[in-house]
This record gives structure tokens, C-alpha cells and sequence, in this order.
């Protein structure tokens, strides 16, 4: 991955912002909603299964990572609770975004498929020693 690829400086400091922004906003949702806070611990970190992709390589684990990280399948899934009136499905939407901004607020962005460590955020773990 080329420096170019990565967000650095302000840029990079306001996507991880907006992680925060929008965990609080999905936290804050959740306790209004009413939904038990044992199944949101359950749930939390459920994206990351999505890390076994990696077991298939680095390609496939990105693909399953990005699906799995990304907002459009978190904001559909609690766009469909709402209209279709289905609790669970907002419950989830929520937990969901929850987990994404939490990861955006670490510093763990979208993945490349060059290697685990290569995110849009910029790279992940050591740093190399050489």
C-alpha cells in the first residue's frame, strides 16, 4: 500500500472523530430504544467474525471485512426495522453501526487487499522494524 492510499494529519484525525460521533449516536439510539444491553454486548463485536475471511487469504478476507465494516449493510438493516416495524432488525442496525464507529474511533479503517495491516485509516499493528 502507497502512502497516497492512506488518510493522514486532519483528515485522518476527522474520520476517526466521526467514529466516535457515530458510536456515541448509536449508543445513545439503542438506550432509547429499549432494547437489553445483554444482547447488544453479545452482539458488539459479531462484525468481526467476519475477520476469518483471512483464512482464504488477504483478497477475501478484505472483501468479507469491508462487507462487514461498511455502513451501507448496517443503515439498511435499520432502515428496514423502521419501516417494516421489526425490533430486532433496529436493534441490530444500531448494534451495528455501534461496532463501526467504534472501530473507525480506533483507527481501524476499510481494509486493502494487499494485507491485513493496509486500511484507509493507514496501517495497522507494528510498525516494521526495518
Amino acid at each position: 500500500m502507497s502512502r497516497e492510499q492512506a488518510v493522514s494529519g486532519g483528515v485522518r484525525t476527522l474520520l476517526r472523530l466521526e467514529g466516535v460521533v457515530v458510536l456515541g449516536a448509536a449508543v445513545a439510539a439503542y438506550a432509547q430504544f429499549g432494547a437489553g444491553w445483554g444482547m447488544f454486548a453479545l452482539l458488539l463485536l459479531a462484525p468481526d467474525l467476519a475477520l476469518l475471511g483471512y483464512l482464504a487469504g488477504p483478497r477475501v478476507g478484505a472483501a468479507l471485512y469491508n462487507a462487514a465494516h461498511s455502513h451501507v449493510g448496517a443503515v439498511a438493516l435499520l432502515v428496514l426495522g423502521a419501516l417494516a416495524a421489526m425490533p430486532w432488525a433496529v436493534a441490530g442496525g444500531l448494534i451495528w453501526c455501534a461496532h463501526i464507529g467504534l472501530d473507525r474511533a480506533l483507527g481501524y479503517g476499510l481494509k486493502y487487499g494487499s494485507d491485513f495491516g493496509a486500511t484507509h485509516l493507514g496501517r495497522i499493528g507494528r510498525a516494521d522494524p526495518w
